[in-house]
Formats: structure tokens, sequence, C-alpha cells
């Protein structure tokens, strides 16, 4: 589960959205569920990487658009970071295993978690959009099924 709370907020550069990332790792605990929703660019994978930062993970974190699914592991906690760029429809999806990583003790960050919805475990959303300036417009949701 997650403590994150709805909330906006606005990005005015990348390092603003990898800071607001770890600030959101730093909340997030076990069984937490994170389904990052925007369009190519929008700089999802930066706010994983930050969410990763926050956690202790100290390893490069990149988008696993190709691996579907990475694991990262640190001070007691697993990351599973899964890229559902390439997947197309719940058939696909069956295969990787996901239903297992999303009710386990694990914290999963899924970009592109649009394509997960609707989700029934309770879940955190993070909406990223470009804002007029050329920054980021991120909304983070509770979502609880």
């Amino acid at each position: 589960m997650s403590t994150l709370s709805s909330a906006r907020h606005h990005c005015a550069a990348p390092g603003d959205t990898l800071a607001l990332g770890e600030r959101l790792g730093a909340a997030l605990s076990p069984g937490a569920v994170v389904l990052l929703i925007g369009p190519l660019g929008a700089g999802k994978t930066v706010l994983a990487k930050g969410m990763a930062r926050g956690l202790g993970i100290r390893e490069e974190i990149s988008s696993p658009t190709y691996t579907i699914i990475s694991e990262y592991r640190s001070q007691g906690v697993t990351l599973y970071h899964v890229d559902l760029y390439r997947i197309d429809g719940r058939d696909q999806m069956e295969n990787l295993g996901l239903e297992d990583i999303l009710r386990g003790d694990s914290i999963v960050v899924v970009e592109w978690g649009e394509k997960l919805e609707p989700l029934d475990v309770p879940h955190t959303r993070i909406s990223v959009g470009l804002a007029p300036d050329g920054g980021r417009d991120i909304l983070v949701e509770e979502c609880i099924t």
C-alpha cells in the first residue's frame, strides 16, 4: 500500500520531476501499485527513476520497454518496474505474470498503466501531462477498488 495522497504538482524541469518521484517513492510501502499514465516523452520514466531513488535503490533505472519487467532490490524492498508500451491487450499480459506481481508484497510501478485499467487492486494513478510552459503537470490519485 502507499501513503500517497491525491494532489496536483507542476514540475518545470526534469530535475523537478525526478525530485517529485523521489518524494513519492519514499512514501510507498510493500504492496503498493503505481500506474503511470501519460503520452510518450511525458516523463513517466523520470518519475520511476525518482521513485526508485526514494526507495533507496541506487542502480541505474532505465525504461524496460523491451524487457517489459525489470526487478530491483535494496534495503529489503523489491521494486518491479513494468513498461506496457509494447503490449497489446489483455491476452498478451496474461503471460507476463503480472497478476502475481500486482498482488504481492513488492512495490510495482507500471508505465502505460492505463492498459491495466480497470484494475481491481488498490493503487495510485499518476497522470503526467505536458504543460504549456514546457514543464509537466502531474496529478496523483489514490484509487481504492
